[in-house]
């Protein structure tokens, strides 16, 4: 009896090992997104108008608070700026506060999990400057007219 017991022990064991999922890191896909600099925070929660110029000074501050900084790409999809491969630091640097709420093209690698895309910025290939004029619709974010 007790054979048996370790028996199935054993095989169970092994039968769970074999159908475990792989630990592997998941394999970047290079990629060249286009689209404005974002303040996740804002974007996300819709607490504020989150883009162009109307959100630029929030937008910095944030950055430089270290909230995330995201890629709203003219795809439609949200990219989170993971690192800008130049700097030593994380995205809360002097060079992603430069681009803020800018419409910029960039080479990077991505990474999804959990429906979320990841971006580690390789380059900033082009950078068109704030391009989404939005005072006169929205006024100046967060303090209004």
């Amino acid at each position: 009896m007790m054979k048996r017991i370790l028996f199935a022990a054993v095989f169970g064991g092994l039968l769970g090992l074999a159908t475990w999922p792989s630990a592997q890191a998941a394999t970047p896909k290079r990629v060249n997104v286009t689209g404005e600099i974002i303040d996740t925070w804002c974007y996300v929660t819709e607490i504020m108008f989150a883009e162009g110029t109307a959100h630029h000074k929030c937008a910095v501050w944030c950055a430089i608070g270290g909230i995330p900084v995201s890629i709203l790409g003219e795809d439609g999809n949200v990219y989170v700026v993971l690192k800008i491969e130049a700097d030593d630091t994380s995205v809360a640097n002097p060079s992603i506060v430069k681009i803020q709420t800018h419409k910029v093209t960039v080479d990077g690698d991505l990474y999804e999990r959990d429906g979320v895309k990841y971006l580690f910025v390789t380059q900033v290939a082009d950078d068109h400057g704030i391009v989404n004029l939005t005072h006169e619709e929205h006024g100046i974010q967060p303090f209004g007219e």
